[in-house]
This record gives structure tokens, sequence and C-alpha cells, in this order.
């Protein structure tokens, strides 16, 4: 520690009243050790130096004094481990008569440990001696609830909190959206909101978290505007939730302005609302202005370049993506586990795969990175989109970690895009091990089977479908015009009478055959129909539609931006980039997996996809 433990100190006073002291006669008084151990506390670094403060309060029989036995909780419980959160519990025990103030420390003690178990016994205990909770207790109980989805647990302190009039606190509310948030019940969560009768900032930022969180960005971004409408003032927390419901729309118009926004009233100072500024503009498309982001920052942090190096990746420049992170290394900036990720994700779609590998080793090897889930499912994806399907089984069957269902749709992925039938079956059975439920397992390797005439198989796995209640994901693409957001569904030409938008999709079919464009009805696996029928299914795909809206409704030479919910098929990647050599427009398309950059019939995916 910084300061060494002083022994207790005298020192005398010669008190000059002759009447009632001899002369020459002394008093020798012992200044209390208090005021010192209390100093010495803050200047502890861990659990050890602690114990050496309290065992000198132990020596000078301070042992039992509250105030310096809170101080020691509040230490133990403020970044706690195991170790310490254990600690602060025995020297609460050893308090008569806790008050509420030091309960409030420990269960937040023990949610910031994931033990809300420990702390909900400890409140019984509380609520049994006579103590009356406030609204930290609830907050703290709360975020304990939040941590392991005690959703149960979590209503009975509404309902408590509700009895004790202290539902609608500052610091109440918050806690229970995220509460409801985290145990998936959102209804609840607004519910919540709704009831306030002037919501704060605070509140305001916990329902927008909320919503965002669950995919309803637009909701999110209707409670923005109602928060600037009420005259509160947002903080940096508004702007970051603000920003990924930018990105989860892929609105890049709102994007800009929001970005505007942040400019005007100094938010560009925090260094996480420029990082997500870049992941804004990356995930809507402009890779060019995340980097104009990037280079106007005069801080850079770890997650900044991981940001910038992820954008890189996911719009297909896996080299320059690589280049961010040698440039990352000579600004002595450490990458972490997120860098990584975004390297692994470069490597995977540019077919870099000993690359791949050698920073792969070199997570653990160089920088003590323990590989996630994710880690390892880049690796799997980067061996399948290779065509090296029996190194990626072996790779996924020797996991050092539990296996989960999207580890091996990753592979059942790469299976048919390489048309591997029987491994295909094979990594089928070991996801229903796990997961029978997911429409698309099933869609897919229907899909694998149909194409090479297995029509048995085919039949058996549409029953089975039926038989779990499996649903296929519709696809869905939706395109920003005039800051609106249109969305369009696969099919929703097939049967329909005829509009403006499907004949302009029709003529555009015709343009495109002039051009050299073929439906690839090989792709629509159904035995009794003719071509003619698959090739009007492909025609009202998704991606298609906003496509074909986005050119009559955009001025020439517009770039048009789409994002699909799903994988784009092969046929509608094709025709983008025939639609991109016809019209001379650049398309700019977000699925699922990544984004392809459509321009002069050719697409920055390399076609290895």
């Amino acid at each position: 520690m910084a300061a060494p433990i002083l022994p207790l100190t005298s020192f005398s006073l010669t008190k000059s009243n002759t009447e009632t002291t001899p002369k020459h006669q002394t008093t020798t008084f012992t200044l209390s050790p208090l005021p010192h151990i209390l100093s010495l506390i803050p200047k502890c670094t861990n659990l050890t130096d602690l114990k050496q403060v309290q065992a000198y309060s132990i020596k000078t029989h301070l042992q039992n004094n509250t105030n310096l036995i809170t101080k020691f909780i509040n230490f133990c419980t403020s970044n706690p481990t195991e170790a310490s959160i254990d600690h602060a519990h025995h020297l609460f025990n050893q308090i008569t008569q806790p008050n509420i103030v030091l309960f409030n420390t420990m269960a937040r003690g023990y949610a910031r440990v994931n033990d809300p178990l420990r702390a909900m016994i400890l409140f019984s205990h509380v609520l049994f001696s006579g103590l009356v909770p406030d609204d930290y207790t609830f907050s703290s109980l709360l975020k304990a609830c939040s941590k392991v989805k005690a959703l149960e647990e979590g209503k009975q302190l509404h309902c408590f909190a509700l009895k004790l009039g202290v539902s609608d606190n500052i610091y109440v509310v918050p806690t229970l959206i995220n509460m409801y948030t985290a145990c998936g019940d959102i209804d609840a969560s607004r519910r919540v909101f709704d009831k306030i009768g002037e919501p704060c900032v605070v509140a305001y930022n916990a329902i927008i978290t909320s919503l965002a969180r669950n995919s309803q960005p637009n909701e999110a971004l209707a409670l923005f505007r109602e928060l600037q409408e009420s005259g509160l003032k947002p903080t940096d927390v508004t702007m970051l939730v603000v920003l990924s419901s930018c990105a989860l729309l892929g609105s890049l118009d709102l994007g800009r302005w929001i970005h505007e926004y942040v400019k005007k009233y100094g938010f560009d100072r925090y260094v996480k609302v420029n990082t997500a500024l870049i992941d804004m503009y990356a995930k809507c498309g402009s890779l060019e202005d995340a980097v104009n982001v990037f280079r106007d920052m005069t801080k850079r942090d770890t997650q900044v370049w991981s940001a910038m190096i992820m954008a890189y990746a996911t719009h297909g420049d896996g080299f320059q993506a690589i280049s961010m992170l040698k440039e990352m290394k000579k600004e002595k900036v450490q990458p972490d586990e997120i860098t990584f990720l975004g390297i692994l994700y470069a490597c995977s779609h540019n077919g870099l795969v000993e690359e791949g590998f050698e920073y792969f080793r070199s997570m653990t090897d160089q920088y003590g990175i323990v590989p996630s889930i994710k880690h390892y499912g880049c690796m799997v994806d980067l061996l399948g989109r290779a065509g090296r399907l029996d190194e990626a089984y072996k790779f996924l069957d020797e996991l050092p970690i539990k296996q989960t269902p999207i580890l091996w749709r990753t592979l059942l992925s790469a299976c048919s895009s390489h048309g591997n039938v029987e491994m295909g079956k094979q990594v089928t059975e070991r996801i229903f091990e796990l997961d029978d439920s997911h429409g698309g397992d099933y869609v897919i390797l229907s899909n694998l089977c149909a194409r090479y005439g297995k029509w048995d198989d085919v039949n058996h796995l549409r029953k089975m479908m039926l038989n779990k209640g499996a649903v296929k994901i519709p696809g869905c693409s939706s395109i920003e015009v005039n800051n609106i957001v249109h969305e369009f569904f696969a099919g929703d030409g097939v049967h329909s009478i005829s509009t403006s938008l499907h004949r302009a999709l029709d003529e555009l079919m015709k343009e495109l055959k002039l051009a050299g464009y073929v439906a690839d009805t090989s792709l629509v696996f159904h035995a009794d129909m003719e071509d003619e029928e698959k090739e009007i299914i492909l025609r009202y795909h998704s991606e298609k539609l906003a496509i074909t809206f986005g050119l009559t409704n955009t001025p020439p030479g517009t770039t048009i931006r789409v994002v699909k919910n799903l994988r784009v098929c092969g046929d509608c990647h094709n025709a983008a980039k025939f639609i991109s050599l016809v019209f001379g427009r650049q398309i700019i398309l977000r699925d699922v997996q990544r984004f392809h950059h459509f321009k002069d019939g050719k697409c920055s995916c390399g076609d290895y996809w």
C-alpha cells in the first residue's frame, strides 16, 4: 500500500491552571487511530491490503466500530470478486443492528457478481429484522433479478415497491424497465414507463434502450422524438441507443441527421458516441462516412479501432481490415476479443484461410485472449466457405467448449453452398440433437436434397417440419426513400393484382434478360413446378422488389441501399449485378451475413459468399 500503518501517537499537554494541577504536572492524551485507519482504506488496492488495515483495527479495539465496518464493506462491494463479497458478508454479519443503507451496499455487491439469490435471502432477513426498504433497496435487487432473468422475483419486488409507494421513484423506474426487458417482457416495461407522470431522461433512456435491444427501432426513435419535445436534454447514453436504432433500420438519412445533432450539442466529445457513429454508418452502408468519423477523431481506444476493423470486414475489404490491425499495433493500442472477431470475419469472407488460423492462434499465444463461441464460429465459417468441409466438421467436433446449434448451422450453410448432401444430413442430425424447432434448418437441408433429386428426403423433412411446428422466416427487405423506410416481403407480387411496382419489376426483368440475365430456376425446389412458375417466384423476392422501388423513386445515379433480414439468394445476387450494369447504379445490399456492393456488373464479395 502507499502509506504505512503508523503506531498509536501520544503527546503531552501542560495545563497552566495551578489551582487544580500541581506545577510541572503533565497529562498525556492518546490520539484515536480511527481517522488514520479510515484514511488508509482508499489506498488499498486489493483484499489483502484491506485485511491488513482490518487487522490493525482489531489490534486497536475498533473492530466493532460500525462506521469502520461500513467502509470495509463498501470497499469489498465496489468492484467485487467472489472472495471480497464473501468477506463483505462476513463483516455484515458482525453488525448486530445493520441499517438499510448497509444492506443496499451488500445487495449491490451481489448484483455485480451475478449472485442475486444471496441478495434475496439477505433481503428476507432484513425484512424479518424490521428494517424498511427504501428506493435504493429496490434498484439494487431489481438489477440482481435482471442479471439472471428472475422475472417472478422481479414481479414480487415490483408489487412490494407499489405497496410502499416507491414504484415511481426516479431510481426504481429505470431498474424496473430494465428488469422486465432483461426478462423478455417488453410490454410490461412499456406499461411501467407509460404510467410515469413526468418521466425523467433516465427513464426515457431505459425504455428507448429496451425497445432498441428488442428489435423495435422505430418505436425507440419515436420515443427519442417525444423526449426532445418534452424539453428534456438527452444524454450520451440516449445518443448511443438512438444511433444503434438507426443501424438496425439501415436508415442512413436519419443517421446523418443524428450525426449533425451529435455535433451540434457536443456529444462528439464522447469516444463511445463516435464509436457508435462508425458502427451506424457501417451498418447503414456508408463505409466512407465511417472512415471520415474515424479519421477525424483525436483519441481512439480499442473499441474505436475494433469498430473500424469490423466495418471493413463486413463490407468485404478484408485486406484493409488487416491493414488497420497493423496500424493499430503501431499506435500501441492493444487489440481485444472484438478486434480479432473482426479480423477473423475478414479472413473468412476473403478466403484467407491460413492467415485466419495464424490470427486465431495469436489471440491466445500473444494476447492471452480466450476464444469465445463467436471466434470458433468464424473459424468454422472460414473453413466452410473455402470448401474444406471435413476439416470444419473435425474442428467443430473437437471444440473445447460446449457446441451450440448456431455453430453447426454455420457448417450446414457451407454444406448447402458446396452441394454436400451427405455431410449436410450428418450436420442436421447434430443440430436436431440440440434444437429441432428452427424452420431454417429444415429448409436448407430440404433445398439441398431437392437440388439433387432426393425427393423422398424432401418430403420427409417437410413432414418433420410440419409436425414440429417449425416455421420458415419470410424474406423481408427494406429501403429508405425520402426519410421513410419501406418494407417488402418475399412473394408480395405472386398472387396479388398487378400494381405499378410489380409492372415496373416485370419490365425490369425484360431489360435484364436482353443484357444476358437468366433466372436461376434451379434455386426453386418443387418437383411438380414448371420453370415459368419458378421464375415468377424468383422474380418477386423481397430484395428485387426493394431495388425496383429504389430505381423508380430516386433520381438517376443515386446509390440504392437495401437491408435484408436473411442471406441474399444467388439469383438476386446475380440480378443485382446486372441492374448495376444496365442502369448505372451502385447498389449496396446488406444481408444477414455482410454487405454486397454492386457496381458496373460486379460485386465487392467477388462472388465468394
